[in-house]
């Protein structure tokens, strides 16, 4: 079995999150790895019934939303020791961004955090199992334990 060399951890900034960062740290260690981290901000689609579709807002998020997230990310990195130039803040799709940042940069783990939902909140899909079934690569999804 061929080691992992770059590892990618897809931070959501959760309360439950903690579990999720020290697997990676604890991989990236034992594979001597080099690690990453991504966040990524959600695009949300409104809907509008008086117009019958969809409609995406191009919304512009707050200045302090996204400084508060660049800080957030910054705090995790240093914490895990994770240089400015494999950090990454995005804003979209989180499952495709993680996906995009992960070919872009020849990762070959990701490790993201699972809830296991189930119910309306699976069928409507979760970023652990869009990543799970359309990356390239290895995914190791976390379980998160809800409160």
């Amino acid at each position: 079995m061929e080691t992992y060399k770059h590892i990618l951890l897809a931070a959501d900034f959760s309360e439950n999150g903690g579990a999720v960062t020290e697997r990676a740290k604890d991989l990236a260690d034992k594979y001597q790895a080099k690690l990453s981290v991504v966040h990524v901000m959600d695009n949300l689609l409104i809907t509008d019934a008086a117009y019958g579709s969809t409609i995406p807002f191009d919304l512009d998020l707050p200045a302090e939303l996204m400084a508060a997230a660049k800080k957030r990310l910054a705090h995790l990195a240093d914490k895990l020791a994770i240089p400015e130039a494999n950090q990454w803040l995005e804003m979209g799709s989180p499952k495709l961004e993680i996906i995009r940042i992960a070919e872009e940069n020849n990762v070959d783990l990701i490790i993201v955090g699972s809830h296991g939902r189930h119910g309306l909140a699976l069928l409507l899909g979760s970023t652990a199992n869009g990543v799970l079934h359309h990356a390239k690569c290895d995914v190791l999804a976390v379980r998160i334990k809800d409160a």
